[in-house]
C-alpha cells in the first residue's frame, strides 16, 4: 500500500466531465486555478518554476472507483482498446497526466491556461515541461493517429438546430451561462451513431439521445444531416427538487429550465 497526500485542487468550474474536452484547444481564453495546501511549505517548492512556460500535473481521477482492462475510448469508432493503449480514466490506479500552460505563480496558486480537469481534481506533483526531453513529435501514435487522421478531415454530418432547441440552448447560455453547443455539435458532426462513451444512445421511438454533462438532447438523423429537437435537464424534476443545492451539475439551471420549459421526460 501507498499513502499519497495531494499537494492541491484544481478550480477550473467545469463540473462534469463533458466540460473537461480530452484535448483542450491551446488557443482558447481559459484560465483555472491550482491552490495549493497552506501550511506545508509548497510555495518555496515553486521557486524557479516562473522561468517555465509549461508543467506537468500528475493528479487523480477523483470521480471514478471502478477499472476496466478494455475499454471503448470517446474519440474514434466503437472499438474496445486495451487500457493500456489509452488515456482513460478507468485504469487500476487512478492516476492522470497533463501538460498545462503555467500563466503565473501567485503565493500558493499556479494560474493556469486550457486543461482537461473537473473541478476539484487533487494534484499529487507539478515537474517541470521541458521541450527538448518531454518532446518526440516524430514517434508512431498507435491508433490515434489514424483517428487524428480522421478528426483532420471535415465534420462527416451538418448540424441543424429545430426552432425549439435553438430557444432553448440561446436562454441557458444567456440566463445560466450553460452553453455545451460547441462541444454537441463538435460530437454529433463527426459521428451520430450510439456510442456508450460519448453518451449516445438511440431511443425506443427511433430517435436518438445524447448527454451533455448534466443535460439531454434528443435528435434525429437524415442521410448526412443531424437534427438537434430538444434539450431536457439529465435529471427528473423529482430528484432536483429533493437534491441539496450544488449536489447534481447545474442544479439551479436545470429546476429554472423546468420551470420555465417543462419537460418530455417523466417526472
Amino acid at each position: 500500500m501507498l499513502t499519497l497526500q495531494p499537494i492541491g485542487f484544481v478550480r477550473t468550474g467545469k463540473h462534469a466531465k463533458f466540460q473537461a474536452l480530452h484535448q483542450p484547444a491551446e488557443s482558447a481564453q481559459e484560465q483555472h486555478i491550482l491552490e495549493l495546501v497552506p501550511g506545508q511549505g509548497y510555495e518555496n517548492g515553486l521557486r524557479d518554476l516562473t522561468g517555465f512556460s509549461r508543467i506537468w500535473l500528475i493528479w487523480w481521477f477523483h470521480k471514478n472507483d471502478t477499472w476496466r482492462p478494455m475499454v471503448l475510448p470517446p474519440r474514434g469508432p466503437a472499438i474496445r482498446r486495451g487500457v493500456f493503449a489509452t488515456r482513460s480514466p478507468h485504469r487500476p490506479n487512478f492516476l492522470g497526466m497533463t501538460p498545462v500552460q503555467l500563466l503565473a505563480i501567485e503565493k500558493n496558486r499556479l494560474l493556469l491556461g486550457p486543461c482537461d480537469l473537473v473541478d476539484g481534481t487533487p494534484v499529487f506533483d507539478i515537474k517541470p515541461y521541458i521541450p527538448a526531453y518531454d518532446s518526440f513529435p516524430d514517434e508512431r501514435s498507435g491508433w490515434t493517429g489514424e483517428v487524428d487522421a480522421g478528426l483532420a478531415a471535415p465534420p462527416a454530418f451538418a448540424i441543424e438546430w429545430s426552432p425549439l432547441a435553438h430557444d432553448q440552448a440561446e436562454w441557458l447560455a444567456r440566463e445560466w451561462h450553460v452553453d455545451f453547443r460547441p462541444r454537441l455539435e463538435e460530437l454529433l458532426g463527426r459521428d451520430p451513431s450510439p456510442h456508450r462513451t460519448r453518451r449516445i444512445k438511440k431511443r425506443p421511438d427511433g430517435q436518438f439521445q445524447i448527454g451533455c454533462g448534466g443535460w439531454l438532447a434528443d435528435f434525429a438523423v437524415l442521410e448526412k444531416t443531424v437534427h438537434i429537437i430538444r434539450i431536457d435537464p439529465g435529471y427528473p424534476a423529482r430528484l432536483l427538487e429533493e437534491s441539496e443545492p450544488g449536489s447534481i451539475p447545474d442544479h439551479a439551471a436545470q429546476l429554472a429550465f423546468l420551470k420555465h420549459w417543462g419537460s418530455t421526460r417523466d417526472a
